[in-house]
C-alpha cells in the first residue's frame, strides 16, 4: 500500500463527527466496565459459585481461570464479528457487540449460585463470560474502524485516542463503582446480593448505549463500497493472511505494547503497591485510580499528537518518556504517599502514548478487510502478551523484586524500534484512512 493523494482539501471535525466520537467512546467505555468488574468482585464470586469445602487455593484458580475464559475467546469472537462487518456494515456489528455484552453481564447478575442449583452455576458463569469475551473482541477493533471511516484524515489519531479515552474510562469506572459497593454495604451484605448491583448497572447501562447507537449512521466509507459492489468476494481473513503479513504482525508489535502498559501499570501495579511497596489496599486503589484519570488524558493527547508528528517520531520519543517515567516510578514509588501520587500521575501520561497504536493499524488494511485485519491482529495478540503478561511478571519476582519494570523496559525498546521502522518504511505501511479515502475512490471510479 502507498499513501494517497486527498480530492479535497481535509476539513475540520463537525458536530456530527463528535456525536459519532461521544457515542462511540461512551458504548465502549460502558463495555469495558462491563467486561473488568468481574475481576473486582472475583473473591465474593469464587465462594458463592463453587462449593463451600473446595480449598481456596482452587477456588482462587478456578475463579481467575473463569476471568481470562473471557479473554481466550476474544480472537474467536473477534474474528466472526469482523467478517460480518467487512461483509455487511461496521454499524450492525457495532451495535450487537454493546447488546451481547449488555444481555451477557445481566444474566450474570441474575444467576443462581452453587447452593441453588449446584455444577449448574459455574457453567452458566463460564458460558455468561465467554460471551462478554466474544463481545468485547468485536467492540474495540469495531470501534475504531468505526470512528477511522468517518473523520478527516488528519484527525483519524485523535478520533483513535479519544475512543481509547473512553475505554480507559470503563476501568476506572469499574474500581469507582466497586469502591462504592465495598463502603457503604457489609462483606455479608456483599455476599449476600450486593455483588449483583454492579453487573445490574452494566447490563443497564448497556442497552441505553444500545439504544444511543441507534443514531450513529454506516461509515461513509463502507456505504460508497456496498453501493459500488466493491466488498471482497472472498473471507476477508484470507485476504488479510495472504495480502497484509506485514500490517499483521506491526499490528500485533503494537497490541503487544499496548497490552503491556495497561495491564502491568494499570491492572497489576494495585498489588504491587501492597506487596512490594507496604501501602494499604485503600491508598493503592486511590493511587491507581488517579494514575488511571491521568491516562485518560495522556491517551487522547497522544492520538492528537500523532496526527500531527507521523507515528514514527512520535513512538520514537514517546518511547523513552515510557521507559524514563515507568522505571522512576518503580523505584521510587516507596518513597512517600505524595510521590507515588505524582510518579503514578506521569506514569499515567507517558502509559496514553498507546493511544497512538490505533492510529497505525487502521491504516494498515484497505477499507475491505480493515475489521478483520484489525481484530485478527489486536485480539490474538491480547489473547497471547494480555494473558501471558501477569504470568511471566508474577513469575520473574522472586528472581528480582524489580521485574514489572526491567519488563516495561523491554516494552519501551520494542516501541522504540517500531517508531524508527514506521521512520523507514511507513510509507509502505500506512494507508490513508478517513474521509479523503473516500474521496480518493469515487475519484478512482469516476
Amino acid at each position: 500500500m502507498s499513501p494517497t493523494t486527498p480530492v479535497a482539501p481535509p476539513r475540520r471535525l463537525t458536530a456530527q463527527d463528535f456525536r459519532t466520537l461521544g457515542l462511540s467512546a461512551l458504548g465502549g467505555a460502558l463495555e469495558f466496565y462491563d467486561f473488568i468488574i468481574f475481576v473486582f468482585f472475583a473473591a465474593v464470586i469464587g465462594k458463592l459459585f463453587f462449593p463451600a469445602d473446595m480449598p481456596e487455593w482452587l477456588v482462587t484458580i478456578q475463579t481467575f481461570g473463569i476471568f481470562a475464559a473471557g479473554y481466550l475467546v476474544r480472537p474467536l469472537g473477534g474474528i466472526v464479528l469482523a467478517h460480518f462487518g467487512d461483509l455487511f456494515g461496521r454499524k450492525r456489528v457495532f451495535a450487537f457487540s454493546i447488546l451481547l455484552m449488555a444481555l451477557s453481564t445481566l444474566g450474570m447478575a441474575a444467576m443462581p449460585t452453587y447452593a441453588t442449583i449446584g455444577v449448574a452455576a459455574p457453567i452458566l458463569l463460564i458460558l455468561m463470560r465467554i460471551l462478554q469475551g466474544a463481545a468485547i473482541g468485536g467492540e474495540v477493533p469495531g470501534a475504531w474502524t468505526f470512528v477511522a471511516e468517518h473523520v478527516p484524515f488528519r484527525r483519524v489519531g485523535f478520533a483513535c485516542g479519544f475512543l481509547c479515552s473512553g475505554l480507559t474510562l470503563g476501568i476506572l469506572l469499574g474500581s469507582f463503582i466497586a469502591t462504592i459497593i465495598n463502603s457503604v454495604f457489609t462483606p455479608e451484605d456483599v455476599a449476600a446480593y450486593a455483588w449483583r448491583i454492579p453487573f445490574l448497572l452494566g447490563g443497564i447501562f448497556g442497552l441505553v448505549a444500545v439504544y444511543l447507537r441507534r443514531w450513529l449512521q454506516e461509515t461513509p466509507v463502507f456505504a460508497e463500497m456496498k453501493q459500488a459492489r466493491s466488498l471482497t468476494p472472498e473471507l476477508p481473513l484470507k485476504s488479510v493472511l495472504r495480502d497484509y503479513p506485514r500490517g499483521v504482525i506491526i499490528s500485533m508489535l503494537l497490541t503487544w505494547i499496548l497490552s503491556a502498559g495497561i495491564v502491568v501499570t494499570t491492572l497489576m501495579t494495585a498489588t504491587f503497591l501492597q506487596k512490594l511497596y507496604g501501602y494499604t489496599a485503600q491508598q493503592s486503589l486511590a493511587a491507581t485510580s488517579f494514575g488511571t484519570l491521568f491516562l485518560i488524558f495522556g491517551t487522547a493527547a497522544a492520538g492528537a499528537i500523532v496526527d500531527r508528528v507521523g507515528s514514527g517520531r512520535f513512538f520514537v520519543v514517546s518511547s523513552i518518556f515510557f521507559a524514563a517515567a515507568t522505571f522512576a516510578f518503580y523505584t521510587y514509588a516507596a518513597t512517600s504517599l505524595t510521590v507515588l501520587f505524582v510518579l503514578y500521575a506521569i506514569m499515567g501520561l507517558s502509559v496514553g502514548m498507546v493511544g497512538a497504536v490505533p492510529y497505525v493499524m487502521v491504516r494498515a488494511f484497505p477499507a475491505r478487510v480493515r475489521f478483520s485485519g484489525l481484530s485478527f491482529s489486536y485480539n490474538v495478540s491480547y489473547a497471547i502478551f494480555g494473558g501471558l503478561t501477569p504470568l511471566a511478571v508474577a513469575s520473574a519476582l522472586p528472581l528480582n523484586p524489580m521485574a514489572h519494570a526491567y519488563y516495561l523496559l523491554f516494552i519501551a525498546a520494542l516501541a522504540f524500534a517500531l517508531g524508527l521502522y514506521l521512520i523507514a518504511k511507513g510509507d509502505s505501511v500506512e494507508a490513508e484512512v478517513g474521509i479523503e479515502e473516500l474521496n480518493e475512490r469515487l475519484a478512482t471510479s469516476a
